[in-house]
């Protein structure tokens, strides 16, 4: 199987498609310059005590006062809460953790109360992202992840993941691992570990320490509610979390972004540095790799399958909710019950690659077509467990109810990914009254001689619609032929599928956007929509 990692970097936000076989399997989008990821660490303050909920909301500066049960305050809270008082008080005198004495464990079964002041600082790490309306959900004991390493302060257990079958190896990375761990830190080793020799795992580990006293350092004066840590690049981090030695090539638009990933790849797996390459082509780069085509398809409510079958797809407060239906799928010579089964196969195929692709968490209920046969549901049971054996989340799957319903739980500790593949008008803005679409080229034609001739712009690109891309470049002599001979080929005209049809943008030399919008082009579709209005109002 050929897997690809393409990054399109945005001055506002990163999106990394993860590709199997050229078909997009997963997608992640996060802002740039986002605050309250998961892993940030703040230095919040106690702003309310919930003593029926055994929990207390935290100021950390977000909209919504973050959540922080007493399960969540860790067995060593009563050594980390002294530890950065005296952090506080005294930055320069603290004692280092590796040589702080650990106060006996909480109580498990204690009230928050009895741990927490209102108005007290508190160091705490986002453990959930807000969703919808509800703020962060925190967590006192913090960690500071790697590739191969999990670093948890005031900590002195070794965890190997349950993945690492062989005893030989988790029995070497414990000797290891416990050989370069300092005191009061424990470690929780990760799969990609297995394999790894003691000096690819002890740089990590010093990397990881950094952070942590680099955190320390933070605060110093610090005043809450303030961040006091977030990873090196968030495009860096998002890569960390797939990456996979059995990529064949990482594509990525950005310079910058790209001799980051390649300094973290040298890191990991310095015998794949060269399969980071820069992208620089002028169409965009979701584009080249159809992966534009494909995240118009896969969104939305309805998700078509093959041979006419589709599952609709619903999501609610408390659930996602999936229907299979077989539509005007019709093939002769079977039976009513193995025509239900190929198309739940067929649908659990997606169903599983929805959940990778949207982030959907949560609780899942899939409404499959009813098959009579118990041989039937087994098999189509053990085919979802199999397709869903590569997500990298937590998820559990339960067989199919007496009613045909199957039900899955699956982590989730971000919002769900939901991408419009509705189109808004880009000649009314939504006011439901357009310019005459024939006069769209003679618009665009005057955008760019106002480029060319106002602005003095050389060498700029202008995206549009590809349909009018094809009829701006129809024929020997075209228009765009035409307009750029007439104007010293000074632009280039390259179309763009994540744009509407009467929609463009246009990007400098430098790959900067460029507004061009006028005022009148805001104005002028609101003004007939209100001159219409008054009219009926009259009328009336």
């Amino acid at each position: 199987m050929k897997s690809e990692l393409i990054i399109d970097v945005r001055p506002t936000e990163a999106s990394i498609a993860l590709l199997e076989d050229s078909r997009l399997v997963s997608m992640q989008k996060e802002s740039r310059d986002s605050a309250y990821s998961v892993g940030d660490i703040y230095l919040g303050k106690v702003k309310k005590l919930l003593p029926g909920l055994n929990a207390a909301f935290i100021d950390v500066g977000y909209d919504k006062e973050a959540f922080l049960h007493y399960l969540d305050l860790g067995s060593q809270f009563a050594s980390f809460k002294s530890f950065i008082a005296n952090q506080l008080a005294n930055p320069h005198l603290a004692t280092p953790l590796s040589k702080t004495k650990l106060l006996p464990d909480i109580d498990k079964r204690g009230v928050i109360a009895d741990q927490l002041e209102q108005g007290m600082p508190i160091l705490v790490q986002i453990a959930k992202e807000p969703i919808s309306t509800k703020g962060p959900r925190l967590s006192a004991e913090l960690s500071f992840i790697g590739r191969y390493l999990i670093l948890t302060p005031f900590n002195d257990r070794i965890s190997i993941s349950q993945k690492i079958k062989s005893t030989e190896e988790k029995l070497r990375l414990r000797q290891l691992v416990e050989s370069i761990r300092p005191k009061n830190f424990g470690v929780i080793v990760r799969t990609s570990a297995e394999g790894k020799r003691v000096a690819e795992l002890n740089h990590e580990m010093r990397t990881l320490l950094k952070s942590w006293e680099d955190t320390l350092d933070r605060l110093n004066g610090a005043k809450p509610p303030v961040r006091v840590f977030e990873e090196e690049s968030r495009v860096v981090g998002m890569v960390r979390e797939v990456f996979s030695p059995t990529f064949e090539s990482i594509y990525v638009n950005d310079i910058e972004t790209r001799d980051q990933i390649r300094k973290y790849v040298s890191i990991i797996a310095p015998e794949n540095v060269d399969i980071v390459k820069l992208y620089d082509g002028d169409i965009p780069i979701f584009d080249h790799f159809n992966i534009t085509r494909q995240l118009k398809s896969s969104f939305g409510k309805t998700v078509s399958l093959k041979q006419g079958a589709y599952i609709i797809i619903e999501h609610t407060e408390a659930l996602h909710v999936v229907d299979v239906n077989s539509g005007n799928r019709v093939k002769g010579g079977i039976d009513q019950e193995t025509n239900a089964l190929e198309v739940n196969l067929r649908a659990a195929d997606e169903i599983a690659r929805q959940l990778r692709l949207r982030d959907m968490g949560g609780i899942i209920v899939v409404d499959f077509i009813d098959m009579n046969k118990a041989e039937h549901r087994q098999q189509l049971y053990e085919h979802m467990k199999e397709r869903m054996a590569n997500d990298r989340a937590r998820h559990n799957i339960l067989q199919l109810s007496k009613f045909g319903l199957m039900q899955i739980t699956r982590q989730r500790v971000r919002p769900v990914l939901d991408i419009t593949t509705a189109e808004e008008c880009p000649s009314c803005f939504g006011k439901g009254h357009v310019q005459p679409s024939l006069l769209f080229t003679d618009t665009l034609k005057e955008k760019i001689e106002y480029l060319v001739n106002g602005l003095k712009m050389k060498d700029f690109i202008v995206y549009v619609h590809p349909f009018v891309d094809a009829y701006l470049k129809k024929g020997l002599f075209s228009k765009y032929h035409r307009l750029r001979m007439s104007l010293h080929r000074s632009f280039k005209l390259v179309p763009d599928q994540s744009l509407a049809y009467l929609q463009y943008r246009v990007v400098d030399s430098n790959k900067n956007e460029v507004d061009i919008k006028e005022e009148k082009d805001l104005e002028t579709s609101s003004t007939k929509s209100k001159t219409k209005t008054s009219k009926r109002v009259s009328e009336e």
